[in-house]
């Protein structure tokens, strides 16, 4: 038992039983994962960071292989973990934009469809238009995630956009209270929660947005789960209110929860609170979602 409790201390910082879970499941249900990325995405999860707000990934990683040593999880051997692999930073594009000129309405352009992003071409050209285009830029999101990009195939096949999703915010609150869970649920469940982290349109064609969420949405079960072994039952995403209504995502019946607080994630001392408002909205991707996240178990 010692040292058990000494190993849910790192650098200052104590976790709890219920952090240890969800590290564990974390580790369990991501197995494919280099230490570097499972480390990461524990920091997101659990909002490990510097003052500076980076992810405190090299103590992350300490901490873990702390705790496997002591048979409280299992990690890939090192020989996966490749350096540097997620700072790469995406290359910007300063070619045409063959998609300015377009216009009308996506019927006009149809068939549309989404690819998963899987040759280094691809990746490549994902994170290019994500850093050139994006209000957000790019940066490579740690643990799961999988990557779309978007095509029309009139008057011929060019790229009209680039879909994310990845691991989901910890906490949130709106989002909590629509599911009903408590803690040990969350730690146990969460990680059939899946957060469409980047979204990016390219030409100002009618209705096009919602049609990419409605194909993308269409797939994403299989393509999660075939990738992760794990079937996603609920997808998450943040709408910048003074950018964006998130007009597309309610046309493609995403629901409101409401807004977040406003503090950010760094904001401790509630210096901040109802700055930087975002906009909750959820996509349940199997029936009774949020029975399910409460209960952990898929109803027949």
């Amino acid at each position: 038992m010692n040292a058990i409790k000494s190993n849910l201390q790192s650098c200052g910082r104590e976790f709890t039983q219920v952090e240890l879970s969800l590290i564990q499941e974390i580790v369990k249900d991501f197995s494919n994962l280099t230490r570097t990325e499972l480390a990461g995405t524990v920091c997101e999860l659990l909002d490990w960071k510097r003052p500076s707000g980076k992810l405190k990934k090299h103590e992350c990683r300490g901490f873990l292989e702390n705790l496997e040593a002591d048979g409280l999880i299992s990690l890939p051997d090192k020989k996966n973990s490749i350096k540097g692999k997620n700072t790469k930073p995406a290359k910007p594009l300063n070619g045409e934009q063959p998609w300015s000129k377009l216009s009308g309405s996506v019927d006009d352009f149809a068939p549309v469809d989404v690819e998963l992003v899987k040759s280094a071409d691809q990746k490549e050209l994902f994170q290019g238009l994500i850093q050139e285009y994006h209000y957000l830029g790019y940066s490579m999101p740690y643990g799961a995630r999988l990557q779309y990009l978007a095509y029309i195939n009139k008057p011929y096949r060019q790229v009209v956009g680039c879909i994310q999703f990845s691991s989901p915010a910890w906490r949130m609150k709106v989002r909590d209270r629509w599911i009903g869970w408590n803690d040990a649920t969350r730690s146990q469940n969460l990680q059939h929660v899946v957060n469409n982290s980047r979204f990016l349109v390219l030409p100002k064609i009618r209705n096009l947005s919602s049609m990419l969420l409605s194909l993308v949405l269409k797939r994403l079960r299989l393509d999660w789960q075939l990738q992760y072994g794990l079937e996603p039952w609920l997808t998450e995403t943040l709408v910048d209110q003074q950018r964006y209504h998130g007009g597309c995502y309610r046309a493609a019946n995403w629901l409101d929860l409401g807004e977040t607080s406003g503090r950010g994630r760094m904001d401790q001392s509630h210096q901040r609170h109802g700055s930087q408002v975002k906009t909750v909205l959820i996509y349940p991707l199997v029936k009774n979602a949020a029975t399910r996240l409460r209960q952990g178990r898929v109803e027949q």
